[in-house]
């Protein structure tokens, strides 16, 4: 309590002192009640251990704006005592919105404003502030003109002066001698006895009435529950008048509000390894706010400093935060006199290191870099807004900022995470040798592209642009989807057009690995289809996998090189393997004796893992998938092996049992080669073993090479 209720007085002195002297003592009367009204029913809602709750600068920032708007503009012929009622509708208003943006789970999102915003807003609060507290540090009338009133020190007031710089440098060299007692009460309770200590020499300091360089008399009439009804009395009287003049206001200060009792919340989870309810501490806030309202006080939030402090003095629980506000009603209650003679210039001088600590000396270091500069470029024009318009336009300014950020971000990163060409890597398919070299030439004709992030209007044409000489020259462009977070309509018309312009050779767009929804829960590729954009025949292909995509796109170029699905070719003979590529007649006539022929419809299986066998199978017609079982009952596809290519390979060569299950995907015709009878013809012609381990040992090698170049393909730096 001892840290908040200096500054919560200053607070409340810095917006009412701009109604007109008469009202310094209410603002610090408004203070003090906020800080318990906030204190208490803030930590018995939010019951966010160690949080303390009270006025802050952010408050004081936009309330003091809108104090100097209506009395500089008085366009709207309000009376000075009729701005104390409208600053009470603000502050109702903001804690309704508070209420609301817990209830409806913005907690999380108000977090994720970008910092360089937030922290230009309140580089520029403090700024302000700082500009507000010269002239009552200096001790000149407000009707001065700034610039003015520094330079002409015959307009200071040196007794304000002197207690100001004594409880600024009180302040800020405290905490070098101790840590028990807070530096604002140190600085407050310095700045008072260099005030009775001037009035030896000035003896017209000792005036209560009507003393400028006091907080002076705070007069309090009726009871509590007057004060309730009055302020909900004061409803009735509002308008629409009203509600356009305050509502920017009131939206500011809610959010403003949240945002740094959230940024509280993060750093006093990290020092209580605790874990805060962001949209329960929300709806606290508003509560605690309402209460301000109903009872005359300053809203404020949840407050790093005393927080920090309560924490560090080993307050854990919510009960510290509603202690802390039950105190400051006791002070109100019991010290009001005293309060009056605390120093408007002490109060000053508080204001100003603490504008001077909310200031980022920090941002400059962003000027080191071309990405920080951008940075620094929108903390500046948040700054440079609140100064030279208000700090309502500021805010505005920040959210505008805050979504041109986020299109940055996703433009400056690419959509295209991973762009592959067919001739470096390939479908599950075993294929035939001449089939392979078919693909390895003409498989730059497709190209495989693994998107990421956000298909949006931001990053379009980034993504157009990188697939223009593609979209020129290839017939096929797969797109890997399973990485995509969303997608709006610019990106689907852009799609269509990719489509439209891959069909004017034969081509066609491919989409793999479609998630199951957007981030808003639309089913995707629902979403293309009714876009019209997908369709089996004509438009856009939707593959289940990339395997079926890469399958597909293989197939296509394969057929236009001349080649036939394998169920329109007959079943190969012995010869036309590779595998027997260099034997002579007498050598099949001697492999004759140790194969066999076999036939498994579709849906079948040739083996499974673990079964023990020793044949090597070679596919004459049809196609098996390999696939290797998984502990959660699912499998993972390894390969298929296409008529003129052969699996079981390992066990044939050590003779152990079968590493995957080999599942018939088409009605297969194969030749089944046994070691153990192939062994036989080796003791009697080494030649033929010689030939068929040196064929299947050059295979193996291929194969590997192959896996080596699409290893590196996908390696990821």
């Amino acid at each position: 309590m001892l840290v908040a209720l200096p500054s919560a007085i200053a607070f409340g002195v810095l917006v009412y002192s701009g109604i007109g002297q008469n009202y310094v003592g209410m603002g610090a009367m408004t203070g003090i009640i906020g800080s318990g009204a906030l204190g208490v029913l803030a930590a018995l809602v939010g019951r966010t251990g160690g949080l303390i709750s009270a006025p802050c600068a952010p408050a004081a920032a936009v309330l003091s704006a809108v104090v100097a708007e209506l009395v500089r503009e008085n366009g709207h012929q309000i009376p000075p005592e009729a701005i104390p009622g409208i600053l009470a509708l603000i502050v109702l208003i903001s804690a309704g919105l508070q209420i609301f943006y817990g209830l409806v789970g913005c907690g999380r999102l108000i977090k994720f404003i970008p910092y360089p915003v937030v922290t230009g807003y309140m580089s520029a609060v403090g700024i302000l502030i700082a500009i507000g507290q010269m002239p009552k540090l200096l001790g000149f009338s407000k009707s001065i003109p700034l610039l003015t009133g520094l330079t002409s020190p015959d307009l200071w007031s040196w007794p304000s002066l002197i207690v100001g710089l004594v409880a600024m440098i009180v302040m800020v060299t405290a905490p070098k001698v101790t840590k028990k007692v807070p530096a604002p009460v140190l600085g407050l309770f310095a700045g008072m006895a260099a005030y009775f200590g001037l009035s030896l020499i000035w003896k017209d300091l000792l005036i209560l009435e009507g003393n400028s360089l006091i907080v002076g008399p705070i007069h309090t009439s009726g009871s509590f529950l007057d004060a309730v009804s009055s302020r909900a009395s004061s409803l009735l009287t509002i308008n629409l008048q009203s509600i356009k003049l305050v509502l920017v206001p009131a939206i500011t200060l809610s959010i403003l509000l949240s945002i740094d009792t959230l940024k509280t919340c993060v750093v006093l989870d990290a020092l209580t390894r605790s874990r805060h309810h962001s949209d329960r501490e929300l709806l606290a806030q508003g509560f605690g706010n309402l209460g301000a309202f109903l009872t005359g006080g300053m809203p404020g939030a949840g407050t790093m400093g005393p927080t920090l402090v309560n924490v560090s003095s080993g307050g854990r629980s919510p009960l510290s935060g509603t202690l802390a506000g039950i105190f400051s009603l006791l002070t109100f209650l019991f010290l009001l006199k005293g309060i009056a003679w605390v120093p408007i210039g002490g109060l000053a001088g508080i204001l100003l290191v603490v504008a001077g600590r909310m200031i980022d000396k920090s941002m400059f270091h962003l000027l080191a870099s071309p990405a920080g500069r951008q940075d620094f470029a929108v903390i500046v024009a948040v700054v440079l807004t609140a100064l030279t318009v208000d700090l309502i336009a500021a805010s505005g300014a920040g959210v505008v900022l805050a979504i041109l950020l986020f299109i940055r971000d996703q433009i400056k990163g690419t959509v295209i995470r991973r762009k592959l060409y067919l001739d470096k890597m390939s479908s599950k398919t075993r294929r035939p040798l001449d089939e392979r070299e078919i693909l390895n030439q003409q498989g730059s004709q497709a190209v495989f592209c693994e998107l990421q992030g956000n298909l949006f209007f931001g990053t379009t044409d980034q993504l157009f642009s990188q697939l223009e000489p593609d979209l020129r020259s290839k017939r096929f462009v797969i797109l890997d989807m399973r990485r995509v977070l969303s997608m709006d309509y610019t990106a689907a018309h852009l799609l269509k057009q990719m489509q439209a312009q891959l069909e004017e050779r034969s081509g066609r767009l491919i989409f793999s690995g479609m998630p199951s929804g957007l981030h808003d829960r639309r089913n995707f590729e629902d979403y293309m289809a009714q876009l019209g954009i997908i369709d089996e025949t004509e438009g856009i292909l939707v593959s289940e996998t990339l395997n079926d995509a890469l399958e597909y796109a293989e197939t296509e170029i394969l057929t236009t090189a001349g080649g036939k699905h394998t169920a329109e070719l007959k079943p190969l003979e012995m010869e036309e393997f590779d595998l027997f590529r260099e034997f002579e007649k007498p050598d099949f006539k001697e492999l004759a004796d140790c194969i066999r022929e076999l036939s498994i419809v579709k849906g079948g299986k040739l083996f499974s893992k673990g079964d023990s066998g020793d044949e090597i199978f070679l596919v004459r017609r049809g196609r098996v998938s390999i696939l290797l079982p998984l502990e959660s009952g699912k499998h993972h596809h390894l390969a298929d092996i296409d008529r003129g290519s052969y699996l079981g390979e390992l066990s044939f060569l050590d003779r152990r049992s079968r590493s995957a299950d080999a599942e018939v995907k088409e009605d297969v015709e194969l030749f089944a080669l046994s070691r153990e009878k192939f062994d036989k013809i080796v003791h009697s012609s080494t030649i033929v073993g010689i030939k068929v381990f040196a064929r299947l040992a050059l295979v193996i090698a291929e194969r590997l090479r192959q896996t080596d170049i699409e290893l590196e393909a996908l390696e990821e730096r």
